[in-house]
């Protein structure tokens, strides 16, 4: 054992939760395993590229069918020696902007390309200058653009102070994330899309060798590395750097972000390693540094499976990777890794891996909107056009029930903080400090095919069923977004006679259409909006009664909504 996995296995020993969660993420990659383990030639390969390839393309909900024009637009042009650097604009979805700069060789001719994703700096593409440079002397055209919430694509940005309202960039994905969750989806199927079309205006370019594309990055950029190469055919060679880990070191350590962690991986028997897999027998790098937390350790579980898998293929010398020295980012050693599998697989051996030093140009010279932020829509705003589905009143109860069975009251894991109090059971807001609230532990059930909210109100259920076998008869009083697994244990549940929310968001559509929200992950029901709202759960419970307390937004104001519920002072003088 490892010591990076001892100390996984024993910080998840010290949160009950983790520690549950933590066991049953292990058993299903022991069950994944002995399936990879199983395959012992091409056949049966290709037939488990085909199930990851469709169950990838499901947990993230699909990808969009928009094929419209990219309306590119060339901003600025900067004159670098031996190369140009283009400051470009192009468009995914309509009126939604990338921002990108583009590095191209004065050599005539066409050229292979790499496109480089952008990992979590809040400077975006400015981060890429050195790599990029040093490929566009080495003879590739490189697109390094900027990925949602990063550099020129701030979400709720406010010009008053320069910055995101929400917060930095993993705040920009957390917040989105949540809400394409509740609407079947993950943040994944975006920054993928933006990838797909980048790819689009990349093979657009008459420079480029179209046939000949390669794709790296770092972090953030490993991440959508590892998903743009194994699903757009187009790329081909891949260099993900300080991502790839097996979740068998991951899960009880740093899972990453919306986009990082889709809901049911795990439990549809996947791991990281079935991208890589995916992409065989391509040539695939993985990169790693020595003191990064996505570990060493968790990057060679998945490059010693790869290795059994490209072996399949006769392809052995195509799966490479390699450690260089420091924390999370990339070190010469990395970034001439990286320029040498390029070389290699692109250009056919020719040239020098060696970096060349570079005259770095001022960060302002390399924006292509007019005051450093782009004008365009918001991904809330996309996300929120997802089209719904008709609801279904009458199998709200069933589901519902269905979702509490599956996602029962785990007794080694600590309680929602119910009390209670004679027949009441009182359940407190969930506290957080961030916009994003308690967004790990309900990612890593995610993960598992398991959801807190749901667990929440089984123990919920459970209280009032117990207080019910004493003759009474039970009320469920909740604050803040506790109120909704109130809501959802009083459908699935008649034991429950009342249930009194105060300050309790009133709609997920309030959430779905509005750019920043608080808490909303310890209230998301993986595709719950596209049929239902929050009001159908208060029909399913009538003619029990729901009463209905200063129902706020998804920032936690009161605010006047028509309907039955009831407004109180809020003058803090006030005591019971």
């Amino acid at each position: 054992m490892t010591a990076t996995l001892l100390l996984a296995l024993l910080f998840a020993d010290a949160d009950p939760l983790l520690h549950w969660m933590n066991g049953v993420a292990q058993a299903q990659l022991s069950k994944r395993a002995a399936e990879i383990g199983s395959i012992r030639d091409t056949a049966a390969a290709e037939k488990r590229k085909q199930y990851v390839r469709a169950k990838v393309l499901e947990l993230i909900g699909g990808l969009p069918d928009y094929r419209g024009p990219l309306n590119p637009s060339v901003v600025r042009t900067l004159d670098r020696g031996d190369f140009v650097i283009e400051n470009v604009t192009f468009e995914s979805f309509p009126n939604f902007v990338i921002t990108a700069n583009l590095y191209r060789p004065k050599k005539t001719g066409r050229h292979p390309a790499v496109l480089i994703p952008m990992g979590h700096w809040e400077q975006g593409k400015l981060a890429a200058q050195l790599i990029a440079s040093n490929l566009a002397l080495k003879g590739f055209v490189v697109l390094a653009y900027d990925p949602i919430g990063q550099g020129e694509r701030q979400q709720a940005y406010d010009p008053r102070f320069g910055k995101s309202i929400m917060g930095g960039s993993t705040e920009q994905h957390f917040l989105p994330g949540a809400q394409a969750l509740l609407l079947g989806q993950s943040f994944a199927r975006y920054r993928i899309w933006d990838g797909i079309r980048a790819l689009d205006y990349l093979a657009s370019r008459p420079e480029v060798d179209a046939e000949r594309i390669g794709c790296t990055g770092c972090s953030g950029g490993g991440t959508l590395t590892t998903y743009i190469s194994a699903l757009d055919a187009r790329v081909k060679v891949a260099a993900p750097a300080c991502y790839m880990n097996s979740f068998q070191t991951l899960f009880a350590g740093s899972v990453g972000d919306s986009e990082q962690s889709l809901p049911n991986f795990l439990s549809s028997g996947l791991d990281q390693t079935d991208y890589v897999e995916l992409f065989a027998p391509k040539p695939w790098l993985i990169a790693s540094t020595e003191g990064d937390f996505f570990t060493p350790a968790g990057a060679k579980q998945v490059f010693d499976e790869a290795k059994i898998w490209y072996k399949l293929y006769g392809a052995e010398d195509r799966i490479q990777w390699v450690v260089g020295p420091g924390g999370h980012g990339t070190p010469l050693k990395v970034r001439e890794a990286i320029y040498s599998w390029m070389i290699r697989w692109l250009k056919n051996g020719e040239g020098s891996a060696t970096e060349q030093k570079v005259e770095l140009a001022p960060d302002h010279m390399l924006l292509a909107a007019e005051r450093g932020q782009v004008s365009s829509r918001e991904v809330w705003q996309i996300i929120s056009e997802t089209k719904r589905m008709n609801k279904d009143q009458d199998g709200l109860v069933p589901f519902v029930r269905e979702l509490l069975r599956t996602n029962p009251a785990v007794s080694t894991a600590p309680s929602a903080g119910l009390k209670i109090d004679g027949s009441t059971i009182v359940i407190p807001a969930p506290a957080a400090a961030r916009l994003s609230g308690n967004w790990l532990p309900n990612t890593r059930a995610w993960l598992i095919g398991h959801n807190l909210p749901a667990m929440r109100a089984s123990e919920i259920a459970e209280q009032a069923r117990a207080l019910q076998g004493r003759g009474l008869k039970p009320t469920v009083r909740a604050k803040g977004v506790a109120g909704v697994w109130a809501l959802l244990a009083a459908a699935a549940e008649p034991a429950i006679q009342e249930v009194v929310l105060e300050g309790t968001p009133v709609s997920y559509d309030t959430a779905i259409r509005s750019a920043v929200h608080r808490n909303l992950h310890d209230a998301v029901i993986p595709g719950f909006a596209l049929r239902w709202d929050l009001k159908d759960l208060v029909n399913a419970i009538k003619p029990r009664k729901v009463r209905w307390v200063n129902p706020t937004d998804w920032m936690g104001n009161a605010i006047r909504v028509p309907g039955d519920y009831e407004y109180r002072s809020s003058d803090p003088n006030i005591s019971e």
